[in-house]
């Protein structure tokens, strides 16, 4: 062979080398359940919920993982189910699991959440963009269950955070009718404790009148007592709270789930690179972002980020992935976000918000932690029984 043709089958054969191998397409199909039961009707109707929260957020978290997917031959689908009752929702569980479907984002009630995980045992992974009870990352956790929605615990240690900071430490607290009223009220009672907070009065909302005539002479008696500083509401699905600031018996600040409050996500929340975030969401759902959409968006991310780290797919390679030191999720809160171990918990800052702007964003500077600061957020690992990966 002469040198010419040696020459040419070096050439190809170096070419051959220093081509790319092109990539294995890999298809990702999330599903998405979606199930909250008529409340009845609500004493106020001043800001309600959008019937497609969490729903908008999963859309724009699989368009954001295409984005960058497409250059890795990644594509991904969401296969969603609104469903009209708790049978309902488990059945779309169980067909989708017969699909093949094993990654899960929900934003169901807790109870609801719990059959879930256990119908799906080892065979799926569930997100929760919904259920914010602090019993599922305490005492009630599941393997195959990650929280992305904020825990009320860590709503009120955000807010109790603040109100230590700003030596706000008598409150008046007032506490709503229903079980998530009562479960924040819980929490912030915890959280009171935790911060040197004293609850001067602790009183229950018992009154079913229309506060749209009656607010500024109700409130005012409701609200008597000998001093405080600030009053704390807690009324998770609106009933009251809106009509409590401004017609408090003493000229105080209103703060909980009305008023000034801790949110996972809010419209008014744009450092960090947040505002492109917020003007993506507009684009696709023609309203603004809120928690439960900033939930399943941050699920969605979760294994798009994932899987774009594993050059695969599979729940139990994510799970692993997940809880691995490999795994951060940029989700535009000032710093890359992880979950913890002991209970799936997606650790993240919470955001203090009024309707119109930005308070602060706790964890504070001068609340310590050994490992992250983050957990002075919630209930820590000494405080929780939950061990899902022992």
């Amino acid at each position: 062979m002469d040198l010419k043709s040696r020459l040419l089958i070096a050439t190809v054969f170096c070419g051959w080398l220093l081509t790319p191998t092109s990539a294995v397409a890999l298809d990702v199909t999330v599903g998405y359940i979606h199930w909250v039961p008529d409340q009845g009707p609500v004493l106020s109707n001043v800001t309600p919920d959008p019937e497609d929260a969490g729903l908008r957020g999963a859309e724009l978290g699989i368009a954001d993982n295409n984005a960058t997917g497409k250059f890795l031959d990644q594509n991904y689908s969401l296969e969603s189910v609104i469903a009209d009752g708790e049978e309902e929702a488990l059945a779309a569980l169980d067909t989708m699991l017969e699909n093949g479907i094993d990654l899960f984002v929900t934003r169901v009630p807790a109870a609801t959440l719990q059959a879930m995980a256990e119908r799906a045992g080892d065979n799926a992974l569930l997100f929760n963009a919904g259920a914010s009870e602090d019993d599922l990352r305490t005492r009630e956790c599941q393997p195959n269950v990650l929280h992305t929605i904020p825990s009320y615990a860590m709503l009120t240690d955000a807010l109790g955070q603040w109100l230590n900071m700003r030596r706000w430490k008598e409150v008046f607290l007032i506490t709503g009718p229903t079980d998530q009223d009562k479960a924040w009220a819980d929490a912030f009672r915890r959280s009171s404790k935790r911060f040197g907070l004293t609850i001067v009065e602790d009183k229950p909302w018992t009154f079913d009148s229309d506060l749209r005539r009656s607010a500024s002479k109700e409130l005012p008696a409701f609200t008597q007592a000998r001093d405080y500083d600030a009053v704390v509401v807690a009324d998770v699905r609106g009933d009251f709270g809106e009509y409590v600031p401004f017609n408090t018996w003493l000229a105080r600040p209103v703060v909980g789930t009305q008023g000034m409050g801790p949110e996972a996500w809010h419209r008014v929340v744009e450092a960090w690179g947040a505002a492109q975030l917020q003007n993506r969401f507009r684009e696709l759902a023609s309203r603004d972002m809120n928690s439960e959409d900033y939930a399943a968006w941050a699920a969605i991310r979760t294994i798009g980020t994932s899987v774009t780290g594993l050059s695969e797919a599979g729940h139990s390679n994510i799970r692993e992935y997940l809880f691995s030191d490999k795994f951060q999720l940029a989700a535009f809160k000032g710093r890359k976000l992880n979950y913890r171990p002991w209970n799936g918990q997606l650790r993240q800052p919470i955001p203090l918000v009024h309707p119109q702007g930005l308070v602060a964003t706790p964890p504070l500077e001068g609340f310590l932690h050994p490992d992250t600061e983050l957990d002075t957020l919630g209930y820590d690992r000494p405080e929780s029984d939950c061990r899902i990966n022992q």
